[in-house]
């Protein structure tokens, strides 16, 4: 028989340091991360959930300490980087996790939201359902949701729609695309693990036909490609879309638009500098705490 109760041990920290923090739970407690994003604060929680309480707290909870401290050294913004220790009830745990995770509308044509949700879609506005999973993606960091607040704003002005998706993680911007009405949908991730979710994500919505998911490195695409898309989203860090910017725009057709996120506020000037070399122009920008995202129009 299960035990009632589980055990969280959380850290609060910055979105800079998730990746690292989330490694260096996963590492500690060989199990699997979750991740709550306060959008208000700008804070993420990352926990994890142990059958026992761990034993030996003071001394772990000193090791974790040490670990966040070399996170800090690397150049990693944590923040307060709360550790804490939680009894809690198994079957509130069961749901109220769920509460995190609400319908998300992105202006009045698209729904997102979680497999349990009852929310039924208005008229005209199309549904994407997508649970929170160990891919990136679910709408609400900021960097995605500016992208699908682009998909909704770009596919209202234009009869001819195409899209690539570069980064897809969990498929949500390319599954959101293909319900939106745009044709045709390719999408890639460098990671195996998220094209085998993407995927299953796109099936479950219906679309799995209707757009195209595979594993390729940005690095490695051909400089000359076979086909231009009216869209793109770029969503990866900054480095990347900067030495790599001339294989991104060159699969941008004139006139169209190029949707760049997952970029620092204090990086965000040196690649609006590198892609307007390049004929583009910054059409709308946004910062959400310390993020930037940028959309760029295509007039060469």
């Amino acid at each position: 028989m299960k035990p009632r109760s589980l055990w969280r041990v959380s850290i609060v920290t910055l979105p800079e340091a998730d990746e690292a923090v989330a490694e260096l739970m996963g590492g500690r407690f060989q199990q699997p991360v979750s991740s709550y994003l306060d959008l208000e604060t700008g804070r993420n929680t990352l926990s994890v959930y142990l059958e026992e309480k761990p034993a030996g707290w003071n001394d772990l909870r000193e090791k974790l300490a040490s670990g966040l401290k070399k996170i800090r050294r690397c150049g990693l913004a944590t923040g307060p980087a709360r550790i804490a220790l939680a009894r809690m009830r198994r079957e509130d745990w069961a749901e109220s996790w769920k509460r995190h995770f609400p319908p998300l509308e992105i202006g009045d044509s698209l729904l997102i939201k979680p497999s349990w949700s009852r929310r039924r879609a208005r008229r005209n506005e199309a549904v994407v359902i997508l649970d929170p999973g160990l891919s990136f993606g679910t709408g609400r960091h900021p960097t995605t949701k500016f992208c699908l607040q682009e998909l909704v704003r770009c596919g209202k002005f234009r009869s001819s729609r195409s899209f690539f998706d570069i980064g897809t993680g969990s498929g949500i911007l390319a599954i959101a695309a293909a319900r939106l009405g745009y044709a045709p949908v390719h999408a890639i991730d460098f990671d195996p693990e998220a094209v085998r979710i993407a995927r299953a994500n796109a099936r479950r919505n219906g679309v799995r036909r209707k757009l195209r998911i595979t594993r390729a490195d940005v690095a490695k695409l051909p400089l000359r490609p076979a086909r231009q898309y009216d869209l793109i989203c770029a969503n990866l860090i900054s480095t990347l879309l900067i030495s790599e910017r001339r294989r991104i725009v060159n699969r941008l057709r004139p006139g169209g638009t190029l949707v760049l996120a997952g970029i620092l506020k204090s990086e965000f000037s040196s690649l609006q500098k590198a892609f307007i070399e390049l004929g583009l122009k910054l059409a709308v920008s946004r910062g959400t705490n310390e993020w930037c995202s940028g959309s760029f129009d295509y007039s060469k």
